[in-house]
């Protein structure tokens, strides 16, 4: 993946997965009458091809981080349906619904607020041989250290005295801790 992300960015431009995303927003905004060429962030980029004016599907074909965040996509079901692992999971709980809504929505604005996720901001700037890939790849396991740390330390599994490990459906099923109780020793 690496030495095609180092080709990419040699013919076109490092992959970003996000900046596309955000150029999806601005073309749906831009349908539903809104004006995207006023936000900061098109106003020192430039207005993307999703919202110019013209068909909605010319202003797609246009959008090169379009095109390979559906082909990545495309790529990643058919290498799930090759391997007859692509299953549809059922939602468990409104609740697992909200907390995966609240998870995208804040990776979705950190990745913006840092122009560009582990994709851009990593494979791109390792591909284009820049400092801050690198500097970005340390902070990126910084931040799962400690997100595991805080996650672990405010979920417990149902099944007390069971290690994660060898139950996994209490893995499946946690519960926040009460105030009043402590979490068990390690």
């Amino acid at each position: 993946m690496a030495v095609l992300n180092t080709v990419l960015t040699a013919v076109y431009r490092p992959w970003g997965v996000t900046s596309a995303i955000t150029n999806w927003a601005a073309g749906a905004w831009s349908l539903l009458g809104g004006h995207p060429e006023c936000w900061t962030y098109y106003q020192i980029r430039g207005l993307p091809p999703l919202a110019a004016p013209g068909p909605w599907l010319d202003r797609i074909l246009n959008d090169g981080g379009t095109l390979l965040n559906l082909g990545v996509v495309a790529g990643v079901l058919l290498a799930a349906a090759s391997r007859s692992e692509f299953r549809l999971k059922p939602i468990r709980s409104a609740r697992q619904a909200v907390w995966a809504v609240v998870g995208g929505v804040l990776m979705g604005y950190g990745a913006r607020l840092g122009f560009g996720c582990n994709i851009g901001a990593l494979l791109g700037g390792i591909a284009s041989q820049s400092l801050h890939g690198w500097v970005f790849g340390l902070f990126v396991v910084v931040g799962a250290v400690t997100g595991t740390a805080v996650v672990a330390s405010l979920y417990r599994p149902k099944a007390d005295g069971i290690p994660l490990s060898r139950n996994p459906r209490a893995n499946a099923e946690m519960v926040p801790f009460s105030r009043k109780e402590s979490p068990p020793a390690p």
